[in-house]
């Protein structure tokens, strides 16, 4: 028999395959795994006791009782506390993407400071971006057919602009969900409200010949992927053409969500212009809109039907039909199926929030400490089954998944705060040789890790640095390496074509996938870009004209001193400060100041 296998395997993953039974080869099709139903994340989050402590003078938040017991198990101590500046710096940097102004923030204590920085509307800008990253987000497909502009979506950043006042408005993340799945069937009689959160799936990947069944397969796997593994950490994807190898996940499950999508049909939205477009948006008429004047959304198909497994992912070989609904393992061994009238789309939103559910609260909580702390709980983001990693701290991420839930209300600005203001958060990232001799990889977090900045930061913290960076919100997408455009790094355009080469050289993810996570690496070529790209040139020139005008033509070291004040929050040590007479004596302020953006200190946070 031919067999076809048309999701995205890696090689290995193909052969081991080829050794193992495929669905309906050897076993019923749809049959649970039901000795991975004891895997850790398909059980149901619950409060933990904090362990108790032979020194709990540390613990500032419940977290803190966790780690520390790790580290007491260990014979470790804890680092201790990181100075003022820097920890307000690595605060304004993971709550904003920008850095802090250092003379402001002196005269605020930390909690206060903290405060502050949630309240900022480049909070959502800053945060907006993981979720952007989760959700795959891009303005093209990766592939143009001649002038065919169908391809682009050139009011995209409608979408991005709607999670960024999402986040500032900290509307629960239960909430955030189920509008960008669901918008238009939570508020039917309200046809402009909330519609740009459709964006998560109508900006997805779309394929040649999207007539044709096989086709839409792959799109409707996208989006499959996409939610599975961005949202419940699952990679369910993995099913479409046998059950799941690892988890308990048949095929049938597959297809019953599948089918959530299959129901659904791309279209135009005509841009909001008054009241005269508060008509129904599913008029026929809408959908000849061009992409210039309309955002590119989703909305439930004129018909519903159900789709048939396919054999070996083969879309020739249709077997039983699957009603919509949830995956079987999280639902208590039984699937949730959705009602025949609409895709399922609101039904599958209400699943995922469910507090039923073990996995939603888990991920966002995993992602949300991974940004923060440079090392999620579970290192394998977007996999919680079998063959992804245990967590480090079981206890910690559970007890503060149903915290976030029921203390915080599914808030992301709750969470942050918990976190950060946590005496494990507040650590220095002093490395202590005999620490690192007894836990080299920080599993335990006995510091703070190091972490480079991401592009976006980079950029901005540049701009920022010479005195004009575009702090306003929202608007429409410009190419991250043009050096005349002055806005935050959050509104570059991202291409699936072709993506920029400042975001490409600086790690950004691959927008034609899902992505659990950025890999920083460090190679020549970005610290070449800094020092020789038009963009940083311009910004350094800018920044040696701030230096000189505030440092109001006094001598050399006057202005070294302020250089340093506004990069970097503190004075420059005697050698820095010789070092850097001796460059301006024969050297332009403008080349010093390039020097000075091309350093650590300035890309990396401690």
């Amino acid at each position: 028999m031919k067999t076809k296998c048309v999701h995205r395997l890696t090689l290995a993953t193909w052969l081991l395959g080829l050794a193992l039974p495929l669905a309906g080869s050897e076993k019923p099709k749809g049959e649970v795994k039901k000795n991975g139903t004891a895997h850790w994340a398909f059980q149901i989050p619950e409060r933990k006791t904090p362990p108790k402590l032979k020194n709990p003078a540390r613990v500032a938040k419940p977290l803190d009782a966790f780690v520390l017991a790790g580290l007491e198990k260990a014979g470790l101590e804890p680092n201790p506390e990181a100075d003022a500046r820097t920890l307000k710096r690595r605060a304004a940097f993971d709550l904003t993407g920008l850095p802090p102004d250092f003379e402001k923030a002196e005269s605020l204590s930390f909690e206060a400071y903290v405060e502050e920085l949630l309240t900022s509307p480049a909070f959502g800008e800053r945060w907006a971006r993981l979720w952007l990253d989760v959700a795959r987000y891009a303005e093209d497909q990766a592939h143009i057919v001649g002038n065919n502009k169908s391809l682009t979506y050139p009011n995209a950043w409608i979408y991005r602009d709607w999670v960024i006042h999402a986040l500032n408005d900290d509307l629960p993340y239960d909430e955030f969900l189920r509008r960008q799945l669901a918008a238009d069937l939570m508020f039917p009689d309200e046809p402009t409200k909330d519609r740009a959160a459709l964006g998560f799936m109508g900006l997805g990947p779309k394929y040649y010949r999207r007539g044709e069944l096989a086709v839409m397969a792959d799109e409707w796997e996208d989006r499959v992927d996409t939610l599975s593994r961005g949202v419940l950490g699952l990679t369910v994807a993995c099913s479409r053409c046998h059950d799941h190898f690892f988890d308990p996940i048949p095929t049938s499950d597959y297809y019953a969500l599948a089918g959530v999508f299959a129901n659904t049909e791309l279209y135009n939205k005509p841009l909001p212009k008054g009241d005269k477009d508060k008509a129904d948006a599913k008029q026929a008429k809408d959908d000849k809109k061009q992409p210039s004047e309309a955002m590119h959304l989703v909305r439930d198909s004129k018909s519903m039907r159900n789709l048939p497994i396919f054999d070996r992912g083969d879309v020739k070989a249709p077997g039983d039909t699957v009603p919509r609904g949830f995956l079987t393992v999280l639902g208590g061994g039984k699937r949730r199926e959705f009602g025949s009238e609409t895709s399922g789309r609101l039904e599958l939103a209400e699943a995922l929030v469910s507090r039923d559910n073990p996995l939603t609260a888990r991920v966002w909580v995993n992602r949300v400490w991974g940004e923060l702390f440079g090392r999620p709980l579970v290192v394998t983001t977007s996999n919680f089954g079998a063959l992804g990693e245990k967590p480090t701290h079981p206890g910690l991420l559970d007890d503060l998944s149903v915290r976030f839930m029921e203390e915080g209300k599914w808030s992301l600005k709750w969470l942050v705060r918990e976190i950060v203001l946590s005496s494990t958060y507040r650590q220095s990232s002093e490395a202590f040789p005999a620490k690192l001799a007894g836990d080299p990889a920080n599993e335990l977090y006995w510091r703070m890790d190091r972490r480079r900045l991401s592009v976006e930061m980079l950029r901005d913290a540049t701009f920022a640095a010479a005195g004009n960076l575009d702090r306003t919100v929202g608007g429409k997408s410009y190419g991250a390496s043009d050096p005349e455009v002055a806005r935050r790094a959050v509104y570059a355009r991202v291409s699936r074509l072709q993506l920029d080469p400042m975001l490409s050289l600086f790690d950004f993810p691959d927008p034609n996938l899902h992505s659990p996570g950025r890999k920083p690496t460090t190679t020549p070529l970005q610290k070449l870009f800094v020092m020789n790209h038009p963009l940083f040139v311009k910004q350094a020139k800018l920044l040696a004209e701030r230096i000189e005008a505030e440092s109001k033509g006094e001598d050399a070291a006057t202005r070294i001193r302020r250089a340093y004040s506004i990069l970097f929050g503190r004075p420059p040590q005697e050698q820095e400060l010789s070092l850097g007479q001796s460059f301006l004596a024969d050297g332009e302020l403008h080349d010093y100041a390039q020097a000075l953006l091309a350093t650590n200190e300035f890309a990396w946070l401690d």
